[in-house]
This record gives C-alpha cells, sequence and structure tokens, in this order.
C-alpha cells in the first residue's frame, strides 16, 4: 500500500492537488490536521480517500478526531496532529502515548518541519508543509509510506 503523508495547508491545497495529479497514484492519503476541510477538498477533486485527524486550527470542527489509530497492512498507525503532544520541544510525550497505543508508526503534523526517527522501535514520522514550510528557503515536503511486506518511508520535496 502507497500512502501519501500531508499535513498544515491551511487552506491552500494547490501543490497537494497537482502533485497527487502528477504523482504515481497513491492508494490512500493522511492528511494530519490544519485544516481539514482541505482534506475533504482533497478527496473530492481526486476520488482518493483520504484518513483526517483535527490540528490546531480545527478546534470549531467537532466531526473529527485529534488522535486515532488506523490497522494498515498490519501495522498500528497513530495519527495526530501533534500540538497536544509539545511536539515543538520535542517527541517524548508522543513517543509514551505511542507506546501506550502499541504503535508501530506515528505520523504527526504542526511544527511545518520534517522529521523521520525511530524510537524504541516505534517509526516516528512529521511530513513537514506541503503549503507553508517553516525556515529559511526551506522547501515544501510531503511523505511517502509504503506498506508491503516491510515499511519504508520518505520525505519528498516539491
Amino acid at each position: 500500500m502507497r500512502i501519501l503523508v500531508i499535513s498544515d495547508t491551511h487552506g491552500k491545497v494547490d501543490e497537494a492537488l497537482k502533485l497527487i495529479k502528477n504523482m504515481e497514484k497513491p492508494d490512500l492519503i493522511i492528511h494530519l490536521g490544519d485544516y481539514v476541510e482541505d482534506g475533504e477538498y482533497i478527496e473530492r477533486e481526486t476520488g482518493i480517500k483520504v484518513e483526517l485527524v483535527r490540528g490546531n486550527g480545527d478546534f470549531f470542527n467537532k466531526k473529527y478526531e485529534d488522535d486515532r489509530v488506523l490497522e494498515i497492512g498490519g501495522k498500528r498507525i497513530f495519527l495526530t496532529h501533534g500540538h497536544k503532544y509539545r511536539v515543538k520541544y520535542d517527541v517524548l510525550s508522543l513517543l509514551y502515548r505511542a507506546e501506550e497505543l502499541e504503535a508501530d508508526i506515528v505520523l504527526f503534523g504542526h511544527t511545518h518541519v520534517p522529521l523521520i526517527v525511530k524510537e524504541n522501535n516505534i517509526l516516528i514520522m512529521n511530513p513537514g508543509s506541503i503549503s507553508f514550510p517553516r525556515g529559511y528557503k526551506s522547501p515544501k515536503t510531503y511523505g511517502i509510506i509504503e506498506i508491503n511486506e516491510g515499511v519504508n518511508v520518505s520525505i519528498e520535496k516539491i
């Protein structure tokens, strides 16, 4: 299964739609919040299922949860925007929660900074932002997860 992971589009979905049109079609898209409406729009425009969680900018939208766990290809994937776990400072609280949930993979956003690390046998990924990267001359980024016999993850630049 090929999964496109995006976060923090903040109302600007043009890059995401252009990317999806020109890439190898993903089986699933995960949007990690800010803004969930963007994920809904992407699903309507592409016809590809989008799994969503709310971000700090989505606090009025009660339709979606802050945290979710998906089971895909025998892997437990913990989705969160990350703001409740102080991810701007470190990923320790996020890691503890992932351990409680027995997650194999954690996906979070909020910081707009891409990250892939493995801690305590848990893969942690932040795809960065496809619309508003943070940092001087930082590129727009997104994540790709391939789940087959194993798990391969990457951060890609636009």
